[in-house]
This record gives structure tokens, sequence and C-alpha cells, in this order.
């Protein structure tokens, strides 16, 4: 989308710039000529986004009035694209007091407009009867539209994209089971819309005439089930069509389970995607169309937005993943060695070998560790404690990497998320499996004086109670083996040497 010369640029706020749709958003608004601001909790994670030089970036936090007040100062559109969908059991409550102080903050501020992406909801279910999920994103709509701001509400179905949740429940439950019983849902009907049409209308949304405040309902050509949605991805990625069984035993829960256990989403975000999937799904209007046309083969049809998120998954182009936000219950606090670390026990396992290569060989190695490449160390044992994650609700191994061979701040990697990066010289990763503490994992390329690479490798944990050191002294007769062994394939990878048997692969995915 490229911008009107003759119409003037505008100031946009884009909360959520580190999730999924955010970190989409905010080049397309860039492309349109406008300028932007993101608002970010952890502004550090928006640091290597190509477009971060672009941008003006603040910290805050939606739930704290002075934070969103300040950010919202000479804006004239303001994006709301935050949720508490993980957050725990009162997720609906922080939502409720997130869109209450957003809406306050920008008629306090006289914010031009109010953009919202939300959710679509089934005709004829009262608000009372829907799944949490659904009637959390329909509240916060009403109260965005409520605000005295005027306000664009866009409600979606499924998004079809790259890295997007519900692209990748789909695209591994197809892939996986050729034969697959499933819930009673895969037959409900449901408006898919690709995720660029969804971000076609959130910028022309920006320049909506300012009496219109409303919600829109945006979907894709297609109206389709949940069935006949895996057959097509089965006939465009060139698989054998698929035999499903539906049985109505399978309630969402327990779809939560078994999208868990065959998916990389997890089952925190797979149970309220199952809840969303009982209800038929469906636009009642496509009146957004008056203030957002449509061009020539817009909105893409199912077929041609699985097959663009395909080829950016087959090309390594995938620009954000549902992961790229980070996961709600897991701490920020800061490495132990920054000098305002709260004290208390630090345990420390530290590797370090010579390297038979240069550090820039090094340091691919340690950039491209993860996901399809591995841990170097002993795969069964790695897959194992990604499984126990994900039996006591974490995000398991299988997150995977948004690219294969390129990592930025922020970017989730397995149970492990990016927490700093110095290229050709340091890798951070933060835990966020289930831990009676917290972990990171440090990974050095250095030169020694020969001009050679000298490998250091450290693990931290910081124990949260007498578990969190049960925890530690129970795994530690197994770190010689597991990061040993990986101190030592990494240093054999680099030098072009291959690991002795057994230590070396790839986890299966």
């Amino acid at each position: 989308m490229t911008s009107n010369s003759t119409e003037k640029p505008l100031h946009c706020l884009v909360t959520g710039a580190t999730g999924y749709i955010g970190g989409r958003l905010v080049p397309e608004l860039l492309e349109a000529g406008h300028r932007v601001r993101c608002m970010a909790r952890s502004p550090e994670k928006l640091r290597d986004y190509p477009w971060a030089g672009d941008v003006e970036v603040v910290r805050g936090d939606v739930t704290d009035t002075a934070s969103v007040t300040s950010a919202m100062a000479d804006i004239d559109v303001a994006y709301y694209l935050v949720h508490a969908l993980t957050t725990g059991a009162d997720f609906e409550e922080t939502d409720r007091r997130s869109a209450t102080v957003f809406a306050e903050s920008a008629r306090t501020r006289g914010v031009g407009r109010i953009v919202y992406l939300g959710g679509l909801t089934p005709p004829g279910v009262p608000e009372r009867e829907l799944s949490p999920h659904l009637r959390s994103r329909a509240e916060v709509g009403r109260i965005l539209l409520a605000s005295g701001v005027p306000a664009t509400a866009l409600r979606a179905a499924v998004i079809i994209g790259s890295g997007s949740a519900s692209f990748e429940m789909l695209r591994y439950l197809t892939e996986r089971l050729p034969v697959m019983v499933t819930p009673s849902w895969v037959s409900t009907r449901i408006q898919p819309i690709a995720v660029r049409d969804v971000l076609r209308y959130l910028v022309g949304s920006a320049r909506m005439p300012r009496e219109v405040s409303r919600a829109f309902d945006i979907g894709g050509p297609d109206i389709i089930t949940y069935s006949e949605m895996m057959q097509r991805y089965a006939e465009v990625a060139a698989l054998r069509h698929r035999l499903i069984l539906p049985v109505p035993v399978l309630t969402p829960r327990l779809s939560s389970h078994w999208i868990g256990l065959v998916t990389p989403v997890p089952r925190s975000i797979a149970r309220p995607l199952a809840e969303s999937l009982r209800y038929e799904v469906v636009c009642r209007e496509h009146e957004i169309v008056k203030y957002v046309p449509d061009g020539p083969g817009q909105p893409f049809t199912f077929e041609k937005a699985l097959r663009l998120a395909l080829q950016r998954v087959r090309e390594a182009r995938v620009t954000t993943r549902w992961s790229s936000a980070s996961v709600p219950g897991v701490p920020s606090d800061p490495l132990p060695t920054d000098p305002d670390w709260a004290g208390g026990s630090l345990y420390t396992d530290v590797r370090e070998l010579e390297v038979d290569a240069s550090p820039e060989a090094l340091w691919k190695v340690i950039e491209g560790i993860g996901g399809d490449h591995g841990w170097y160390s002993f795969p069964l044992a790695w897959a194992m404690r990604g499984w126990f994650d994900r039996l006591v609700g974490g995000v398991g191994l299988r997150r995977g990497r948004r690219d294969t061979d390129r990592l930025r701040v922020g970017d989730s990697l397995d149970f492990w998320r990016v927490e700093e990066i110095q290229p050709g010289r340091l890798l951070r990763l933060r835990a966020e499996m289930r831990l009676p503490g917290l972990a990171w994992l440090e990974m050095y390329a250095e030169r020694d004086e020969q001009g050679r690479a000298h490998y250091r490798q450290r693990a931290l944990f910081h124990p949260r109670g007498l578990l969190g050191h049960a925890y530690w002294w129970s795994v530690s007769p197994f770190h010689a083996i597991v990061f040993g062994g990986m101190a030592r394939n990494i240093a054999r990878a680099a030098a072009g040497v291959p690991s002795s048997s057994g230590e070396r692969g790839a986890l299966s995915r």
C-alpha cells in the first residue's frame, strides 16, 4: 500500500508491536507514509527489527495510565493490538482494565481515531454464552467504541498467514495426521481471512471519516468448515486426501490437549482457539469496503492465502510468528550479572573450549542453534524435556525458530527466548519452560591471541525456594553429558569435524 501524496501523513501509535500482527503492521504503516511510534513493555525486543531505525519506541504498559497517556502525545491514530489471553484465569479483567485505560488516555490526549482488531462473534449467541476469549474480545471492542473517540473495531475469524497460530495449527494437524479423529467443531462453518487483507484493512482504517465509529466484520471470500480447510491445505501442500472422523466427545479442553500434542501451539493458546471454533463465525456484512476498497483479487481466496503462507515458510521469510509475543507469566528479572540484580543463590555451569576454526565459523553455528538444527547434544534428552514441559502447561520444545539462520532479540527459540544478541560474539537465551526459578544460557564466540575461536558456554539458574534448589541438584549430574556434549559438538561443527555417534543430530519434528 502506498501513500497518497496529497494527504498529510498521520502519526500512529502501535501497541503490541512485538506481536504477530503488530510486528507486520508497523512496516505497512511506514510504507503508507505515516510516522510510527511503538509502545512496548520491553523496547529492546524491537531493536533488531528491520524497521526499528524508522520508528520511535517508548516504554509502556497498557495497564498503566501514565505511560499510555504519555505515549499518546501528538498521536492521530492509536492501534490497540494487545490482549491478555493467557495471563491466567483473570485475563478478562486484565483486558477490561487495559482497554479502559487506553480509551480514557486517547480521549484525554485528543487522539483522532482508535483502531482495534478483535474477533468475529457468532450471530444469535448471547455474549454471556460465548467462550471467555470471544466474550473478552467483544467487550474490549465495546469499551473502545464507547470511548468518545472515533473508533474502528475490525472483527476477524481465522487469520491465515505464515507464522500465525491458526495457520500453524492447521498446517501441523494436516501434515502430521493423514487419519485423524477430530472434535465436532471441524464441521462448523468459518470465514477465514488472509493476513495481508487484515493489514490492508488496518492501514486503511486510519483514514476513515471522523463521523464513522463502528465495528466491521472482515473476512475472505470463502465460507468453509475446518474439515474443508484441512483438505484444501492437503491439496495445496501436495499431500494425500486426509481421512477425518469427527466425534462429539472431544470437548474444547480435550481438543486443546490434542492440538498441543500434535502442533507447536501450546495448550494455553490452543484452548481459546478451539473454543472459538465451536461457533459459526461468518461475516454478516462487508461494509468496510465503503472506506477501504477492495482491489482486483482482494480479498484473497483461502487457497491463495495458503499458497502465500507456505511459500514464505519454505523460503524462510516469516517476518513474525504467533510466538513473537512474550509468554505471559514468565518473569523478566534482569540477568544475575546485572548491577541491579536483587541477589540470592545462583548456580552456574561453565564450559570453555579452544576451537579449530575461525570465530566467524563458530558464530554461524551458535546463531543457527535450535529449531531444525537441534541442540548439539542428545536429541532424546532435549525432546523429553520439551514433552515434560508441555505436560505441565509450558510451551515445549517445538516452537522452533522464526528464521533458520538468523536471530534477533525477542525471537522465540524452542523453549527459550533471545534476550541478548551481539552479532559475532554473544547469544543469551532466557528459559520460558516451566521451572522453579529463572534460567539463562549464554554462548560466546571469542578470539584468542592466535586468531582462533574460543568457545565459552554458561548456564545460569536462580532457584525459587527449596524446590528450585532441589531441581538444580537433581539435574546437575547430567550437566556434564548435556552441556558438556553441547560444547564439544558445537566446537566440532564449527571446525567441520563430524560429531561422535549418538550426540549430534537435530530433533525430530
